[in-house]
């Protein structure tokens, strides 16, 4: 019996995929000098030994070109550093301050910046300040070092005509869509690329979900460009040849308007290449429009290799390509599926390389939102250019497109054996036709269990003291439906992870301790996201802008705020939660701490905040089974005191800091008070038994 396969682009087999291939591998290898060269000889030798000689050169001159500028990367000398340079990008709001690439002639650097600077892609700029940090990278772009600014001074201005007409457009996108925040930041993204808009755990959201890309501006971007630039020279009637000449000038004034993005710079180099074939007359496939656009970029600039946004969007272009080329008899439905499917399996050894994880429904949210996307897209263009009421209705997809996001976010990710499960899946598929059934109903099934099968099991009577790097955030489990969670850790995005972790959706109570942002920052998260039944804090002696934004948000969805008075007790299914401190007011934030004793059926927790000496001293008397090390083992504690609660495990949260927490005596004094101790950045989640 003979079976009919279903017919696969040759890709490997295609000579200017090889040669695409064999740039790419030139270009990462002559970033290692020495060995890499080496390597580098390999695709050469190959391109030689298949007599495609021009190939070879190219290869060569790629290789040597990465070496070459690899090599010319100095690192910044220690000391003061006074000189001019040109922005390589905007100005960026950081967590801790302002910040920019700029070229500096020898290399781009990074710039710390004053709270006032204001700079746009292309200025001149003069700085003056001190070397602090080492060469490092920046979203795949390498920098000689980083440079504590304090004189910092816009020279001239832009220079280049294509810069000063894509900031003319980015800066009209953004003006038009101001305030950018939920859909009409998320919007600000599709159009220009600029995210930021999107708060950081929305970004996570999407990212999990598998839709970042639409933030990345790429191909559908470029096309929608293009397609409405044609639209609006219409009237005045200009032939094909004419509307391709305008269409290449207008490419290189999008890629600045969308900070040449190298999705971009991708997607820019394959619409170059037809333009350039239809204006003189010169039809190229699509293979070998996205192969030769490869090999142009690797050219001009071989350190594109190293970003991890080029490599998915070079990957996921393959994979879009196969994938509408995939016989079918779906229909639409079933054809936009599976160019989903390919761009995400094409993606998906990438994506784990680069953070871990794939998500593994990411064809659905996709399917899902691409047609929003679309839709968002070209109506926040026409509300830019005309009624503004256009682009509260791109806004309005937008904010469906988030809902999505928050939604599949919380769908199963897997790692390298979900993937290899899933490459037997598909050959066994392609191979085997008998087989198909029985592989839909496993296939199914095994989605079923990641759907409903968390990652991490909260204890039915407990706590987990998670991991969340410098800082603290421990959920309790008074039993099904009965969740709480004192304090918040310092990263948003990495406690909303967490909670979606432990399929945390809902909160009875959450707990602040005290103002700190290692605490309070990671609660700004929940609002608006999860379910929260009242909040307990106590701030209002000691305030941080953590403090004050997270009241703030709380105030803004209607979730009351409590401070809760010593003795005062709640009831958590079958824990009980009982106030001792802060027993008075202190001069110290850390002593004002709410301290709270967990009582379960067969143990007691005791979670001390970041107490010091003088509020251990005013709770002398509190006992414990299990103690949460007060200030992440810091040398702020009284021995006596850690030897007087009497704990046999004693839980420490904390993550990479260069405070020395924690101090080996602490450790020490825990140990030798009978204690077992256990660190979070050394064990990760600590799950508590109170049962």
């Amino acid at each position: 019996m003979t079976i009919d396969h279903p017919a696969l682009p040759p890709i490997v087999s295609r000579p200017w995929i090889g040669s695409a291939l064999a740039a790419m591998l030139a270009a990462w290898a002559g970033r290692s000098p020495g060995w890499g060269l080496v390597l580098a000889s390999i695709p050469f030798l190959w391109m030689a030994a298949r007599g495609r000689i021009l190939a070879a050169l190219i290869v060569a001159v790629i290789a040597l070109h990465s070496s070459i500028t690899t090599a010319s990367l100095e690192p910044l000398s220690p000391g003061r550093l006074e000189t001019e340079g040109v922005m390589a990008g905007d100005v960026i709001e950081g967590r801790y301050g302002p910040y920019a690439l700029v070229d500096v002639g020898s290399g781009p650097i990074l710039a710390d910046l004053p709270a006032s600077a204001e700079a746009s892609l292309g200025d001149v700029v003069r700085i003056e300040g001190i070397v602090v940090g080492e060469a490092g990278e920046l979203g795949g772009r390498p920098y000689l070092g980083t440079v504590d600014v304090d004189e910092f001074e816009v020279v001239s201005g832009v220079r280049s005509p294509f810069i000063a007409l894509g900031n003319a457009m980015r800066n009209r996108v953004i003006e038009r869509l101001r305030p950018l925040e939920g859909g009409r930041g998320l919007l600000a993204g599709f159009m220009v690329g600029d995210t930021s808009g999107v708060n950081e755990v929305d970004q996570s959201a999407m990212r999990r979900a598998g839709l970042s890309h639409f933030t990345a501006v790429s191909g559908s971007n470029v096309a929608i460009f293009l397609g409405l630039l044609y639209v609006a020279v219409g009237p005045i009637g200009i032939g094909p040849r004419r509307r391709a000449v305008l269409g290449l000038l207008g490419l290189p004034v999008f890629a600045a308007a969308t900070r040449f993005e190298p999705s971009v710079l991708r997607a820019s180099a394959m619409a170059g290449l037809v333009l350039t074939g239809r204006l003189i007359g010169v039809a190229m496939e699509t293979w070998q429009v996205l192969s030769a656009a490869v090999i142009a970029l690797m050219i001009i600039d071989p350190g594109l290799v190293a970003s991890a946004g080029f490599q998915l969007s070079v990957a996921a272009t393959v994979g879009v390509i196969v994938g509408a080329r995939w016989p079918s008899s779906g229909g639409k439905v079933m054809r936009a599926l599976a160019v989903s499917i390919g761009a995400q399996a094409a993606v998906a050894p990438l994506l784990i390389l680069h953070f871990g994880v794939v998500p593994l429904l990411s064809p659905l949210a996709n399917l899902l939102a691409a047609p929003l996307v679309a839709g968002s897209t070209v109506l926040g263009v026409f509300g830019v250019v005309g009624p503004s009421l256009l682009s509260d209705l791109g806004a309005g997809l937008a904010e469906v497109v988030l809902w999505i996001a928050r939604t599949a976010a919380a769908w199963p990710q897997v790692g390298w054996l979900g993937i290899g499960i899933m490459l037997v899946a598909g050959l066994i598929h392609l191979f085997r036709p008998g087989l198909r059934g029985v592989m839909a109903l496993l296939g199914a099934a095994v989605v079923a269990f990641l759907m409903l099968a968390p990652a991490g099991s909260l204890p039915e009577h407990g706590a987990v003291v998670l991991d969340v790097g410098q800082g603290d955030a421990v959920l309790l489990s008074g039993g099904p439906g009965n969740i709480a969670l004192v304090d918040g850790g310092p990263d948003p995005v990495t406690l909303i992870e967490n909670l979606d972790e432990y399929r945390v959706n809902a909160l009875d109570l959450v707990v602040l301790t005290h103002a700190h942002a290692d605490h309070a920052l990671g609660l700004t998260a929940l609002a608006g996201r999860v379910s929260i039944g009242e909040v307990w804090a106590q701030t209002h002696t000691h305030e941080t802008e953590a403090s004050t934004d997270l009241l703030r948000l709380l105030s803004g969805v209607g979730i009351p705020v409590v401070e809760p008075s010593v003795g005062e007790e709640y009831r958590l299914g079958e824990l009980t939660l009982v106030v001792h401190g802060p027993a008075r007011q202190y001069a110290s934030s850390n002593d004002q701490s709410i301290v709270l004793t967990v009582t379960g059926p067969g143990r007691t927790m005791l979670l001390s905040g970041d107490i010091e000496t003088y509020a251990q001293a005013d709770l002398a008397q509190l006992r414990a089974d299990v103690l949460k090390v007060p200030h992440h083992g810091a040398g702020t504690s009284d021995p006596r005191w850690l030897d007087q609660v009497g704990a046999d495990l004693a839980v420490i949260s904390v993550g990479a800091n260069d405070f020395g927490h924690p101090v080996t005596w602490v450790i020490s004094a825990l140990e030798k008070s009978g204690a077992t101790v256990l660190r979070t950045d050394l064990v990760g989640d600590v799950v508590v038994p109170l049962g």
